[in-house]
């Protein structure tokens, strides 16, 4: 068992239920004093012979092995399963998510990890609670081992358990810097660029220019007064279709690659674009939408990675 608890158990699959062979009990500091009072009020008695004395040194040391018992049974039997993980971008915190039932009220927990600060709460029946660890860099975020803990009721004794799901968090590489709609034109393959109908298209506004819009497109009074080109917006475009492609960033390192691409992905999803990613080894065919903006962006996160890594 000592060496279970300097080791760890390693990570589990879940759901864990704390039981006598996983919760571990030690006095606090609070306790520590306590005791050390109780053992002078003892002596005092004996060498005064105060009756008194001792029954309220033996009242008090029975509170003490009651809350024994209370601060054990606070953890005994609780249920931890693994609620899942929110994903982040590099830079950011990824926020893990435990699930917490017991058959009976449970107070004062606190959940500890060594990345995050301390979470304080209670379960009636069930709880979630939710860790906030910082992420440094791209892929696969473990978050190691929690530690749950109580002091209640009393504050003299410490109760813990030591828990380590299998789970794990995504993490995207953090966005670049350049904009969608400063790339350079050699930067990504395009498709279908925006067009118009014929009909009853409503005025929607202008754009920067880009290669392969209309001539019709063009707003020529905007660019004889501005010596700028910029093209009319409709209100029924059609979306353009965009493939951003590794091979077009050959000046940048793998890493600023993936962070430029994973910005150009946010940047066409928010701006309702169709769009497709190619990175050595992965093609995804274009399409929008929060399901394909997360398929790309883990593979972006995830590439060159060991696949358990």
């Amino acid at each position: 068992m000592l060496s279970q608890l300097v080791r760890g158990r390693g990570s589990e699959a879940g759901p864990v239920v704390l039981d006598r062979r996983r919760i571990y009990i030690l006095p606090t500091r609070l306790g520590a004093v306590f005791a050390v009072f109780l053992t002078a009020m003892l002596i005092g008695s004996i060498n005064y012979g105060l009756s008194l004395g001792y029954v309220l040194t033996f009242l008090l040391g029975g509170v003490a092995v009651v809350g024994i018992l209370h601060t054990y049974k606070n953890l005994q039997g609780l249920k931890i399963a693994d609620a899942g993980a929110s994903p982040a971008f590099a830079g950011e915190d990824a926020v893990f998510h435990l699930e917490f039932a017991a058959p009976g009220p449970r107070f004062a927990l606190n959940l500890l990890n060594r990345s995050a600060e301390p979470v304080r709460f209670d379960v009636e029946a069930t709880r979630r609670a939710s860790v906030r660890i910082p992420a440094t860099r791209r892929g696969r975020l473990k978050p190691g081992r929690f530690t749950l803990s109580s002091v209640y009721p009393l504050g003299l004794l410490r109760a813990w358990s030591y828990v380590q799901l299998d789970h794990a968090a995504i993490v995207y590489p953090k966005p670049g810097g350049i904009p969608l709609e400063r790339m350079a034109a050699g930067e990504a393959d395009t498709g279908e660029r925006p067009g118009t109908r014929e009909g009853s298209d409503d005025f929607a506004g202008l754009r920067a220019w880009q290669p392969g819009d209309s001539p019709r497109q063009v707003a020529w009074k905007v660019a004889a007064r501005s010596g700028m080109l910029a093209t009319k917006r409709f209100s029924d475009v059609e979306g353009a279709t965009v493939l951003f492609d590794w091979g077009n960033l050959a000046s940048l390192d793998a890493e600023a690659r993936l962070s430029q691409l994973a910005r150009w992905v946010l940047d066409a999803e928010q701006a309702d674009l169709r769009y497709g990613l190619r990175i050595p080894g992965i093609e995804i065919a274009p399409g929008n939408g929060l399901p394909h903006r997360q398929r790309c962006l883990e593979a972006l996160a995830l590439f060159g990675l060991p696949e358990h890594g």
